[in-house]
């Protein structure tokens, strides 16, 4: 028969059963047991008379002490710990270990291309991507489109418009007055002629249903000698010499026609008719719409939009070359009512804090774009990220620090949205 343990008078305190949910901080550091364990340990703490009181007392102590010096911190049931040292709550100790993981999140990632056929495209678009075009020609990649995917970090695998439908302010920042992704950054590779096109503004474009027109830029990235692109009309020509130009097919007279050279910026905005000749690859910068009325399109057979082309067309527009403005740490290219565009210089390598430019407001979106050379994004708390020629990475506005490594000849452009006030 097993012995009894001999009756004892309990002190005070353990004259009630302990029970861990009516003292929830009562813990204390070292080994953490379960309630019954801790029972197993008091009983045979009760063996000896002499180490039974002076362990009751010591321990009754310790306990009275650190349930009334924490009362109500902790929620649920609360383990047991043997020791002298009190541990502060479960919450308490994780906290900066929440927010790293908060941080690194959102740390910038890498954008897979999306390619797109054009007709007037390149099947070969060596060495810019490791892509070769098996039927239609490749005319477009797309960098920032909602259907890019993201290829690192904690979100890799999802597509960028689901990431900024559901993670607004995390990418955009809490100033951001718009819902969604703000630009469609895109190369363009241009082997034959685009169509005659025009681009709604915004009323017009939400006068037919859409959120938004289309005003763009263009950065040249290579240009063949005679490269050309058509920018607006020429001085004088009327609404009623575009509609005749169009049906007798002699619309490129009435066009004006600039020569392009690698580093010019040239601003298209919405209402500017106008099309790119061939020889020459773009990084074009738009608001995040598609919508292009064509005019005339060299008898290709594709779809022409002539009467809302017209509606849209403007006589006169501010399309044209942009001079660089040189600054402390880079040169801005242009700066309009929808995007921001920056060749930023590396020397070695350069803080994420020194990125934005005077007045510029923080925190806020930006993408980094390789034009030429290669760089390296890395941080504390996430894995680094190597960013070849042609790479696009989007910075979101809750990004932890970071720094910029020029690997080698790095042309390294930085593309940040605006919100103009009253469109």
């Amino acid at each position: 028969m097993k012995k009894r343990l001999p009756s004892i008078d309990r002190p005070a305190w353990k004259k009630q059963p302990f029970r861990p949910e009516e003292h929830e901080s009562a813990t204390l550091s070292l080994s953490l047991v379960h309630y019954k364990e801790m029972k197993f340990v008091l009983l045979w703490q009760q063996r000896s008379e002499k180490r039974r009181g002076e362990r009751a007392s010591r321990i009754g102590s310790l306990v009275e002490w650190d349930c009334n010096r924490r009362q109500n911190r902790r929620t649920g049931p609360a383990p047991f710990l043997i020791d002298l040292e009190p541990v502060y709550p479960k919450h308490e100790v994780q906290m900066d270990g929440i927010m790293q993981s908060a941080s690194s999140t959102w740390a910038p990632f890498r954008i897979a291309p999306y390619f797109s056929e054009r007709v007037w495209g390149y099947h070969d678009l060596h060495p810019w991507y490791d892509r070769v075009a098996e039927g239609a020609p490749i005319g477009e990649a797309w960098l920032t489109g909602d259907q890019c995917v993201v290829t690192s970090g904690a979100h890799a695998g999802q597509a960028l418009g689901t990431l900024f439908a559901d993670h607004t302010e995390a990418l955009l920042g809490p100033a951001a007055p718009r819902n969604g992704s703000p630009l469609l950054i895109k190369v363009l590779f241009v082997k034959e002629k685009l169509s005659v096109q025009v681009h709604p503004d915004d009323r017009m474009a939400q006068k037919y249903g859409d959120p938004r027109g289309k005003t763009e830029c263009w950065y040249v990235l290579e240009a063949e000698p005679g490269a050309q692109v058509a920018c607006g009309l020429k001085p004088g020509v009327t609404l009623n010499e575009v509609k005749e130009g169009i049906a007798a097919g002699t619309l490129e007279s009435s066009l004006n026609l600039l020569d392009v050279a690698v580093g010019e910026m040239i601003f298209v905005d919405a209402g500017t008719v106008h099309a790119i000749w061939p020889g020459s690859i773009l990084l074009e910068t738009q608001q995040n719409c598609d919508l292009t009325y064509r005019m005339y399109d060299y008898g290709r057979g594709r779809e022409l939009h002539i009467q809302k082309s017209l509606e849209a067309t403007k006589l006169v527009t501010r399309a044209g070359k942009v001079p660089s403005c040189a600054q402390a740490g880079r040169s801005l290219l242009i700066e309009e009512d929808y995007f921001r565009v920056e060749r930023i210089e590396v020397a070695g390598s350069r803080a994420s804090a020194s990125l934005p430019g005077e007045g510029e407001p923080t925190p806020g979106l930006q993408y980094l774009f390789a034009a030429a050379g290669a760089a390296r994004v890395e941080g504390a708390g996430f894995e680094a990220l190597d960013v070849p020629m042609g790479g696009m990475v989007a910075v979101p506005a809750a990004s932890p620090e970071f720094v910029v490594e020029d690997l080698g000849a790095l042309e390294l452009m930085r593309i940040t949205p605006r919100w103009p006030e009253g469109k």
